[in-house]
């Protein structure tokens, strides 16, 4: 712990105007950040909180709508806000601390926190129960900053989309260059496994500097109706002529600030494709199709779009044909530097996203049938949504067929 005091910096202070002005459009009195040993990410991110100092104490921070921030810190930590704007509370006792909380909130009746009503949303609840407790017991209501938080958290920078089209050409190239491994394999007879696939996958991405969490995934057959199917060195399968393909393939260039490209092409190792497989293809290629042109229309005719409503758009199409029950998990997720990102997910499944697609934001479309012990079908891209509300799809064309990998 340190008791050098710092000055903000312009940009801090520009941060914090910037905040003010978009509580003013949510019509919301201020953003109430609360943390407690660095548990709450968005408000050590966006508050952009030291690293190197200690974060044993509560504290909050308000930001209102007009006006100073307003500070509460435990006594022994008194410097650990002193990086930003605002007049500083110190508290020492949990009676004191309920006493600062009733000072620095006396002006304001409705505060955003990293809340979500009925855990909603999961993604954003950083702040217990208890603490909304306390806040509401001074007199001031709860609602939740998912909105906000994605405005500071989710947005590509001009140089992280112009780096993710190059990523996604890459990727596209490495999808064709894997079929591509796979024929000659089959065509000379020779053994390959799924975890040869996935390693062959991770020699691309080493040679185009590209960087990813996890191994890529390769499916065969059965395996391809696991959504969350991984070979490993110990547990895979081999590809023989007449089987079914899913490649799911994520990585970002080897950079600060890069984000992800995150791609699932599926194929048939054989000369043409059985239909029993370009059936279902061709349900899941509507279903993705039918959320890009949502998404088109209504920002065409300036309509907000939630998460879920793009989720919605794909399910139903899956639904009306009569595949509904083997669509299993949510359309898709938000894309950042990290693979799941803190944006709004496509997603009125799992969980009832109703986060506004925001510009300046990615996102997978994904949708999928998948028969149990038989095969799964797939088919993601990625989506960006740029400051005018164009709706890019990074490594265009998507996939329009089945691959016949040895056609």
């Amino acid at each position: 712990m340190s008791s050098q005091e710092t000055a903000p910096t312009q940009a801090m202070i520009s941060k914090i105007r910037s905040i003010q002005a978009a509580l003013r459009e949510q019509k919301i009195d201020g953003w109430l950040f609360y943390d407690f040993w660095k548990r709450n990410e968005f408000a050590q991110r966006i508050l952009e909180y030291p690293k190197h100092i200690l974060n044993t104490r509560r504290f909050f921070y308000l930001i209102p709508q007009s006006g100073e921030p307003q500070k509460l810190v435990h006594s022994i930590e008194r410097w650990n806000l002193d990086h930003l704007p605002g007049e500083k509370t110190i508290f020492l006792s949990w009676q004191s601390l309920e006493s600062g909380l009733k000072k620095i909130l006396s002006d304001v009746k409705t505060v955003a926190m990293e809340y979500s009503p009925a855990n909603a949303i999961p993604y954003i609840s950083k702040v217990d129960a208890g603490t909304v407790e306390i806040v509401k017991k001074v007199g001031v209501n709860v609602v939740s900053s998912m909105n906000l938080t994605q405005y500071y958290e989710s947005r590509w920078t001009e140089e992280a989309y112009r780096d993710n089209l190059d990523t996604a050409k890459i990727m596209r190239t490495v999808v064709d260059k894997t079929f591509s491994f796979m024929k000659e394999k089959i065509r000379a007879k020779q053994r390959i496994t799924e975890f040869d696939v996935q390693q062959y996958m991770l020699a691309l991405f080493n040679e185009n500097n590209l960087v990813t969490n996890e191994a890529p995934n390769c499916s065969v057959n059965a395996n391809s109706g696991n959504p969350h199917y991984e070979p490993t060195k110990e547990v895979h399968s081999e590809l023989h002529e007449g089987d079914f393909i899913l490649i799911d393939l994520w990585a970002k260039k080897n950079k600060p600030g890069a984000t992800y490209n995150d791609i699932t092409w599926v194929g048939y190792l054989g000369t043409s494709v059985p239909e029993k497989y370009t059936k279902i293809f061709n349900v899941v290629k509507g279903a993705r199709d039918a959320a890009v042109d949502l998404l088109k229309k209504s920002f065409a005719e300036k309509k907000l779009v939630r998460g879920c409503d793009v989720d919605d758009a794909a399910r139903n199409h899956i639904v009306q044909h009569g595949f509904g029950e083997y669509f299993i998990h949510r359309t898709g997720h938000s894309i950042t530097e990290d693979l799941h990102g803190s944006g709004a997910n496509m997603d009125n499944l799992e969980t009832k996203d109703e986060r506004t697609i925001i510009p300046e934001t990615s996102f997978s479309i994904e949708p999928g049938i998948y028969f149990l012990g038989d095969f799964g079908i797939r088919s993601e891209i990625n989506v960006y949504i740029s400051k005018k509300y164009e709706v890019v799809v990074p490594g265009e064309p998507r996939q329009q067929e089945v691959v016949p990998i040895l056609q």
